[in-house]
């Protein structure tokens, strides 16, 4: 089975308390990491969720042995509300999103996400719906090009890049990864050292569209609290500055107020440890935000 080192797990776990028992969600359950640590640490009952039908296959596998304590379902966590009354569960103690790829989907062949192997450009986590990355770069003009790029990679090169592709898909189509990757690096200027690839940006922004990351995630957060029992608390772990200001403001506004029903766990967010980032690079930019009902 492909592995995952879930990220933050000891924080995780110090946000979530499942210590306590009860039920818990993990709205991205991916290879069942993050679920199989709060389990072990006592969680009654857990449902994991996933839009990848693929990584949700693996984690049955990983989960087996927790028997009917574990319930899978296939959905966007974003349809919170229906996955949990499809589900029988009314509220939850403990509710985690980690809004990250895997190692398995970055690793995995044919998926599209990475640009470090040569393959089809799909970017899709559940390829069963919607345009993949090439529709995109055939269906946007240059313009909309920019502005993807710029808005969802922060690429301060977007102009430059969309300019290059519309240039190169009017030859061909840009149909893989390495093509695609190989037009952007052409098109950034390089100017000494740099510890990102240049590509990262430009294919940060494509996932996002295709998978609709940034859409309704002020919602979830909502419908997720709503979902809260009293005592009960949600985690969101985030990977880049737009997923984490909408966490960020989101939280800061439900905890607001006198009277309010939620308070943060923290006041600013948790970051993995030296140790980890050692251990595992890709943490690096993970953010830990959490927020507990209390009334």
């Amino acid at each position: 089975m492909p592995t995952h080192v879930p990220v933050m797990p000891a924080e995780v776990l110090e946000a979530l308390a499942p210590g306590r028992g009860g039920t818990y969600v993990d709205g991205t359950v991916g290879l069942g990491g993050h679920a199989t640590a709060i389990l072990q640490a006592g969680a009654t009952r857990l449902v994991g969720i996933d839009r990848d039908r693929e990584a949700l296959a693996l984690a049955r596998q990983r989960l087996a042995d927790w028997g009917d304590r574990v319930t899978l379902l296939h959905g966007d966590y974003r349809r919170l509300d229906t996955l949990l009354d499809a589900a029988g569960v009314a509220t939850a103690d403990g509710i985690l999103a980690d809004l990250g790829l895997s190692s398995f989907q970055l690793e995995a062949e044919g998926r599209g996400f990475s640009f470090l192997r040569d393959e089809p450009l799909d970017m899709r986590m559940d390829r069963t719906p919607g345009p993949t990355a090439a529709d995109l770069l055939a269906a946007l003009d240059e313009r909309e090009l920019a502005e993807l790029i710029f808005e969802l990679g922060e690429e301060r090169h977007s102009r430059r890049i969309a300019r290059a592709i519309v240039a190169a898909r009017a030859a061909a189509p840009i149909a893989t990864t390495g093509r695609l990757a190989d037009i952007v690096r052409r098109a950034v200027p390089r100017r000494g050292y740099s510890r990102i690839d240049p590509a990262t940006r430009t294919f940060q922004a494509l996932r996002i569209r295709v998978n609709g990351e940034l859409e309704d995630l002020d919602g979830f957060i909502e419908a997720a609290c709503a979902r809260l029992a009293v005592g009960g608390r949600l985690a969101v772990i985030a990977f880049h500055s737009l997923e984490d200001r909408v966490v960020k403001h989101t939280m800061r506004r439900l905890a607001s107020g006198e009277g309010s029903a939620f308070r943060l766990i923290w006041r600013k967010a948790r970051k993995p440890g030296e140790a980890e980032v050692a251990d595992n690079p890709r943490a690096r930019s993970a953010r830990l935000r959490a927020i507990e009902r209390v009334a």
